[in-house]
């Protein structure tokens, strides 16, 4: 029995469903399943996800306060005023700076930019930035991927007598701020079509209506700050992606080539996960460090030689990010563990003083990745008496709503239901802690936090094949609201398997449903290896791809996860290196039984564990989830009590036999009918001192001779006195099998048969038949 990582509820797509989505649209089963369990109830629906077209984009003048600010850039152009972009530090913020930067330029603009630093300045509109704009005469300012919270800097702003035009996408406030224009997908409620775009989203719709057509140029951007501030892609975010990741697959943009080049990506298949997992951190890293600037420099570069030096600058960056996150999670960790008040509330709440407040954000995912608990945290600064950081949730806890109820003692802060930043001052950390554990306890339930992984495309081997996952790839962009499949390969079996790589800590393995068979690869799952057997059937999570090699290509599992209910059998018969097989065993959680004191003696030095010495009492045998059976039981019920006993839900069977009896087998009844006359016509015949020369003279095992003669004595047919035999007279006839050396001799070779020597399948169905 294996238990998964996390509690795994399979979703099964409408079977009629996917076969109707099949036949209408020539799809694979894959690709049905997955269109079904995204919310596809018709063929129609199915094929406006195929085929997305430039309808999906809604006009941009539907958006509230849209002909209001295209007006007054315009007037800003024709009467040459400076333009200030105001940005954010995050992917998002770049690339809705350089959609902006891009129209305006295009369109004749006296503009500028300017992207606070979250250390100097912190989140959003700064007073600061604002009042050295005006000093520089900037006349007009417009935020993107900002500004909804901003109310005060704002207001000093527009006493400056500049007009600012917000464009944001985050949760507006109480108090909005006294923007001459505001642009948000959601404001007013339900006026726009689609309130879900991004911050570069919002942006690339004001730039829409000033260029009067698609800006297809600047759909690479959109779609880098759409993915990487993961906004639901669904509706035009999903066209907007898929666009843009098509115009970066052929573009001449210097900042592509050097972006693929320092992240190692193949330009040509770029994806998704290309700016999820690449692209999207390179450019929020340097905002995470410092300033942000050299992202919008890289994305706005025309020369090869300055986007290759940004990029490196970026990707040095990153590898900076990663050693500063590693660093803190571990602080965090230890201090999770060390603080009961902190391990023991809903709500984790750390903090460190000198904590890089950049990366706090990584480090909450991390943390709730590790203890799937709404996680803050925060970057103390003892100087200015704040706490400055980041927040992750988990499902069921709206960290937005939830930290609005706290205003008193939060008085900045903004963000998701999933995410947010904060600013609060150091005597109320702990306070607030109290607070939002009381808040979790109120509306998360014990199923709420125990983290469930929800996999809805339940695969069968027969299905899958290279030209279905090359189908599913056009089924993306994947993202939030349309999640990426996670794939179950239930109850199959394992048809080969074995450790992969230098340091064997991978495992390559054939599976099987009995007829198809499917190569699958594990990365860092080597130990799977010894923790599953053949001849059960097991369940597998994981993704699909294809592994190209010498021009061939074959479908692959990558394996994530995995499970199987049934207990396993771990055939370590006959493997006389005791460190070859010891090392498969958990010796932690393992109980090592011996029946036999001879192999306490021989095994307690080579083994280093404690033993335990199985007597017909079972006495100090208890319920073990591994047990290790190092030799064969003096009798089959015991063996089967000891299972009765211990319920193991995995057996290492070794079955140690110095003594085997198996291969010597039984003499036959013939060979006992001639040693008996033999001896009946020998009265008094010196049995010791001719053994040897009798085996000779038969061509029997003397083992064979001695243990006849065993029998005879036990039965009475014959015995012995002064060292001379004779066969005794007139004694009851009684079978062979009377004899005890003769039942144990039979029961041990019957032992030997069914558990030491029968191929693994039978042994398996032995236990089976025990076990059940």
């Amino acid at each position: 029995m294996i238990q998964p990582k996390k509690r795994w509820q399979v979703e099964r797509p409408d079977e009629q469903l996917v076969q109707q989505l099949q036949n209408d649209l020539q799809l694979s089963a894959i690709a049905a399943k997955i269109l079904a369990a995204r919310g596809c109830e018709t063929s129609a629906q199915a094929e406006s996800i195929l085929n997305m077209t430039e309808a999906n984009i809604h006009d941009p003048y539907l958006m509230h306060g849209m002909a209001e600010a295209v007006a007054r850039i315009e007037q800003a152009l024709e009467n040459g005023e400076k333009i200030l972009v105001y940005g954010d530090y995050d992917a998002d913020g770049v690339t809705s700076t350089t959609v902006m930067l891009h129209v305006l330029l295009d369109l004749g603009a006296d503009v500028s930019f300017k992207i606070p630093n979250r250390f100097l300045h912190g989140y959003g509109p700064s007073e600061e930035l604002f009042r050295e704009a005006h000093a520089e005469g900037v006349q007009l300012i417009i935020t993107v991927d900002n500004g909804i919270s901003g109310v005060e800097p704002i207001r000093v702003a527009k006493e400056l007598g500049m007009d600012v035009i917000v464009t944001d996408h985050h949760e507006p406030g109480e108090e909005l701020p006294p923007a001459d224009v505001i642009l948000h997908p959601r404001m007013p409620k339900g006026h726009y079509p689609f309130g879900e775009l991004a911050g570069v989203g919002v942006a690339f719709k004001l730039a829409h209506a000033l260029y009067g057509e698609l800006p297809v140029h600047l759909l690479e951007f959109v779609a880098i700050g759409t993915v990487a501030d993961l906004v639901p892609m669904v509706d035009e975010n999903r066209y907007l992606v898929k666009r843009g990741i098509e115009e970066m697959q052929r573009s001449l943009s210097p900042w592509v080539q050097a972006m693929c080049e320092v992240s190692s990506a193949d330009q040509s298949k770029i994806n998704e996960e290309t700016i999820g997992f690449y692209f999207g951190p390179r450019l929020n890293a340097v905002g995470r460090l410092g300033e942000a600037a050299p992202g919008v420099g890289l994305l706005m570069a025309e020369d090869a030689t300055k986007a290759t030096a940004l990029a490196k600058k970026l990707n040095a960056s990153n590898t900076e990010r990663k050693d500063i996150v590693k660093a803190i999670t571990e602080q965090a960790t230890a201090m999770i563990e060390a603080d009961e008040k902190i391990q023991n509330s809903l709500v984790l709440v750390v903090a460190g003083e000198g904590w890089n407040p950049g990366v706090v954000g990584i480090v909450a995912s991390r943390l709730v990745e590790l203890y799937y608990r709404p996680t803050i945290v925060l970057s103390l600064d003892p100087e200015k008496g704040t706490a400055k950081g980041s927040a992750r949730s988990i499902e069921g806890f709206h960290l937005y709503n939830e930290l609005a109820k706290n205003r008193d003692i939060l008085p900045h802060f903004g963000g998701h239901p999933m995410a947010a930043g904060m600013t609060l001052p150091l005597e109320h950390v702990d306070e607030l802690r109290t607070r939002l554990d009381a808040q979790a306890r109120a509306c998360l339930t014990e199923e709420q936090l125990t983290p469930v992984l929800n996999i809805d495309i339940p695969l069968k081997i027969d299905e899958i094949s290279t030209d279905a996952i090359e189908e599913i790839a056009k089924l993306g962009p994947f993202g939030t609201d349309f999640p990426k499949p996670v794939y179950v390969l239930e109850n199959v079996e394992i048809a080969s398997m074995r450790k992969i790589g230098a340091a064997e800590n991978h495992i390559k393995m054939e599976l099987t449903d009995g007829f198809e068979k499917l190569d699958s690869v594990g990365f860092n799952k080597g130990h799977l290896h010894d923790e599953l057997s053949y001849g059960i059937k097991v369940s597998f999570i994981g993704d699909l791809q294809i592994n190209e090699w010498q021009g061939r290509k074959k479908p692959q599992f990558m394996i994530e996860d995995v499970q199987t209910t049934e207990w396993q059998l771990f055939d370590i018969r006959g493997i006389r290196q005791t460190s070859r097989w010891l090392n498969t065993v958990p010796k932690e959680e393992a109980v090592f039984l011996a029946f036999r004191p001879e192999t306490i003696t021989y095994y307690q030095s080579l083994l280093g564990v404690p033993i335990l010495h199985v007597d017909e009492t079972l006495s100090n045998v208890e319920q073990a989830n591994f047990i290790v059976l190092l030799d064969l039981p003096l009798n089959v019920q015991l063996l089967e009590n000891v299972l009765k006993k211990t319920a193991p839900s995995r057996i290492y069977a070794h079955f140690y036999m110095p003594d085997s009896q198996y291969f010597n087998g039984m003499p036959t009844r013939d060979q006992f009918s001639w040693y008996y006359k033999f001896l009946k016509k020998r009265p008094s015949f010196p049995l010791n001192v001719h053994l040897d020369d009798l085996a000779k003279h038969t061509g029997w095992p003397l083992d064979a001779l001695k243990f006849m003669s065993q029998v005879f004595f036990e039965l009475d047919f014959v015995r012995m006195e002064n060292g001379l035999t004779t066969v005794n007279e007139n004694v009851p006839k009684q079978a062979l099998s009377d004899a005890p050396s003769y039942k144990q001799r039979s029961e041990q070779i019957d032992m030997e048969q069914k558990l030491v020597y029968a191929p693994y399948i039978e042994l398996k169905q032995w236990f089976d038949e025990r076990l059940d």
